[in-house]
């Protein structure tokens, strides 16, 4: 299943992002006195981490939180407006990891399920501040940053977010550190946002092969390895290598050195290794 994100009202997810209009806590014992929208987001994103984004429903929050679904929908109207503030949440782990931007103080902070996110130091150095590293190695930092993200929430590879992105504090951090990355190169503005855009792009592709593997092994209860032991024989039966030399030469080699079909985690290391390249050429004719 796929979410969007700004399905909810803008004003409210807008409100909740900055924390600009957060409900005050309501009058009561139990857990519903406990409640906040930071509570409500970290739970949230326990929830998809552990189970996926088809979990996630209003009435399974506040299952979590022990409260009922009316008393959820204080603090958050709705799941547009939640998938909104939980994307935010887990996108600050990207600034964090490249040790960038000090989000607002309102910036809430989620611990995730799975696997935890790198601790945040009391204070993020500002990029500026501190002698910076060659571009390369910067966009490489961002987009290693982004793949770990990924892999700590394979269900953000599921929430389409490109078209209307969460403006919240996370989000606008994530992009002042990732355009930083190339600042300086001699890159013209329309240039550096594509580069941002084509780098978080191809992480993002790259990353899905890996939720994709994981969905299929859960579907149908055998691995990888396991559907092409079984596969084998039957393509022993049809194939033609002198129909298909160039096939018959490459593909067992390729096999072996992957130990699979494919890989997505070598094609990340060779994509991104040859996407610097790439860019490399357009900073040197920018220079």
């Amino acid at each position: 299943m796929t979410e969007h994100t700004g399905t909810g009202d803008p004003a409210r997810s807008m409100a909740l992002l900055w924390r600009t209009a957060e409900p005050a806590a309501p009058r009561g014992r139990g857990a519903a006195a406990g409640l906040s929208v930071d509570r409500v987001v970290a739970t949230a994103v326990a929830l998809a981490d552990a189970e996926g984004l088809g979990a996630l429903s209003m009435r399974r929050v506040a299952t979590e939180l022990g409260v009922g679904a009316m008393t959820l929908y204080t603090w958050v109207p709705g799941k547009g407006e939640l998938v909104d503030l939980m994307v935010d949440a887990v996108l600050g782990e990207v600034v964090d990891a490249l040790g960038g931007l000090a989000a607002p103080a309102v910036a809430p902070a989620v611990a995730p399920a799975v696997a935890p996110a790198p601790a945040p130091a009391p204070g993020r150095a500002d990029p500026a501040a501190v002698e910076a590293p060659a571009w390369r190695d910067r966009l490489e930092a961002v987009a290693r940053a982004n793949w770990a993200v990924f892999a700590r929430h394979p269900w953000l590879l599921q929430v389409a977010a490109m078209g209307r992105p969460p403006l919240g504090p996370n989000v606008m951090a994530k992009y002042e550190v990732e355009l930083r990355a190339v600042d300086g190169t001699g890159l013209d503005e329309v240039t550096m946002d594509a580069v941002v855009t084509l780098v978080n792009g191809f992480v993002g592709g790259a990353a899905r092969g890996v939720l994709d593997r994981a969905q299929a092994e859960q579907l149908t209860g055998i691995s990888e390895e396991q559907w092409w032991e079984a596969t084998a024989p039957y393509v022993d039966q049809v194939f033609d290598a002198d129909a298909y030399p160039t096939v018959a030469r490459v593909g067992p080699v390729a096999g072996e050195a992957n130990q699979a079909a494919y890989d997505p985690h070598r094609a990340f290391e060779f994509g991104l290794a040859r996407l610097l390249d790439g860019i490399a050429v357009l900073v040197d004719a920018a220079r």
